[in-house]
């Protein structure tokens, strides 16, 4: 078996069945993103509760939302760097376990230490950003190139989920267990974070393009049931490892501006809408903020149909078409939902139902841009290129809220007639990015569908087993 490749072992590994252990990894990584989602998401309510109770100023508010997405920057581009070094599964877990712990120790805070609790938004932006960078790049390597973009975009199905959980659970629980008692459930994703460490496996991808063959052949044996001497040993170092280095992403510039471009535009949309969402509705429609909360449990809700229906979509149309049609009827939406804020259709607000169709098409969106960043740049820079489209993630959650912070003036908490005069211009802003979003599909955007993930080192170097950077030498 001298002088095989690392494609004659990802070859075998990309033919194996989606079996127990693959469906193991698959739901403790899904278990991860609901919970830390649901982490993020929830100061939206807790935020609408305690705003009155702590006399927070606009400006203290918009402080508190925006340190959530200061925090996913800095966690996804340093959590992204080192998971290309060290490994995805690390990365995972201590970015959980940042997320949580932030986030349950929220509900011990003095009354009004609004500077904290700003701290530890930022931290809970962190660890979310942190864990679930390399989350998403682990789902996207191990998943076998015929599953690939159906499998992978109902992957992200579950951060909608944690959304939805949020909501949920602050309208159901807010009053019972007031805020600071909800808050407290924040704690919860170190569970699935010990899960993750006890029994999802290392990416073997990584494994390969780091050069360390023999741990990826003994796991690539235990992943199909087969002897070890059965599976390839790839004799071939790679000539360019992963790296930390942030640079090598801005070598494809084309790339670079797509991923910055798609994130960025969705996630200020998506953040705008949601962070801001259940004060702008109780304030317009002058109804108590737990009812607000029900009415963002169908926003949160379509947003899961819209990318159930993505994954279903994205194999049969392809991801870059898909990417273009989901932008632009986003856009739409969020017109009409600033428009028509004020109607009511049948006893409903129509400005619920319309943000509830814009999360449909703006989250199928992201159901599908998320894998196609990593799949666009290969393995060798797999959690560094998700970790910049988190990082414009993160943008994106300052800027959606911030613009509408700006719109409606930076005095305290706006009278609902301010914030009235607000919404379009807004919700005009937001939609403005979904059209951003739709060109940088059309311009910028590659199709992925059906093609294998590369490793990124297409230059290799020859090397007998045993000899010096051997394969067993190059894992050390």
């Amino acid at each position: 078996m001298a002088y095989q490749t690392a494609e004659d072992l990802l070859s075998l590994y990309d033919r194996a069945p989606l079996n127990r252990r693959y469906w193991v990894s698959f739901i403790l990584l899904a278990l991860i993103t609901v919970l830390d989602f649901f982490d993020f998401f929830l100061i939206a309510f807790i935020l609408a509760a305690i705003g009155p109770e702590w006399h927070l100023t606009y400006g203290q508010s918009a402080l508190i939302l925006y340190g959530g997405g200061i925090g996913a920057i800095l966690g996804a581009l340093v959590w992204g760097s080192l998971a290309d070094v060290w490994g995805r599964k690390l990365q995972i877990v201590t970015g959980t376990l940042i997320c949580a712990i932030s986030a349950g120790l929220i509900g011990f805070l003095p009354t009004g230490a609004w500077g904290l609790l700003a701290l530890l938004r930022i931290l809970v932006g962190f660890g979310l950003a942190a864990a679930a960078t390399p989350a998403l790049t682990t789902v996207v390597e191990v998943t076998p190139t015929r599953f690939r973009t159906g499998v992978t975009s109902f992957y992200v199905v579950f951060a909608s989920a944690g959304t939805l959980l949020a909501s949920f659970t602050s309208a159901i629980l807010l009053s019972w267990l007031g805020w600071r008692g909800v808050a407290m459930l924040g704690i919860t994703p170190t569970i699935a974070g010990l899960l993750v460490w006890l029994f999802v496996p290392e990416s073997v991808r990584w494994l390969t393009a780091k050069g360390r063959f023999v741990e990826a052949r003994d796991e690539v044996a235990r992943h199909l049931g087969l002897p070890r001497d059965r599976v390839p040993l790839p004799t071939t170092k790679p000539a360019a490892p992963p790296r930390a280095s942030l640079a090598e992403l801005y070598a494809k510039p084309r790339l670079f501006w797509q991923t910055v471009i798609i994130w960025g535009g969705s996630s200020t949309a998506v953040y705008g809408y949601y962070l801001w969402g259940p004060t702008i509705v109780a304030l317009v429609l002058r109804v108590p903020v737990g009812q607000a909360a029900k009415y963002f449990v169908y926003v949160a809700g379509s947003a899961v149909i819209g990318k159930l229906l993505a994954s279903v979509a994205a194999p049969v149309i392809g991801r870059r078409s898909l990417g273009v049609a989901l932008a632009v009827l986003a856009a739409i939406c969020l017109v009409a939902a600033g428009y028509y804020h004020g109607a009511v259709v049948a006893g409903f607000p129509l400005m619920v139902l319309l943000i509830a169709a814009s999360a449909f098409f703006c989250e199928g969106g992201f159901s599908n841009l998320a894998p196609y960043t990593v799949e666009q740049y290969g393995v060798r820079l797999g959690a560094r290129s998700a970790g910049l489209g988190q990082a414009a993630n993160g943008v994106g959650k300052i800027l959606g809220p911030l613009a509408l912070a700006l719109i409606a003036g930076s005095s305290n908490l706006v009278s609902p007639q301010a914030t009235e005069d607000a919404v379009l211009p807004a919700f005009l802003f937001l939609s403005i990015n979904m059209l951003l979003v739709a060109l940088g599909f059309a311009l910028l955007g590659v199709e992925t569908h059906g093609r294998p993930i590369g490793l990124g080192d297409e230059t290799a170097t020859a090397i007998p087993v045993g000899a010096a950077g051997s394969p067993r030498e190059a894992s050390s």
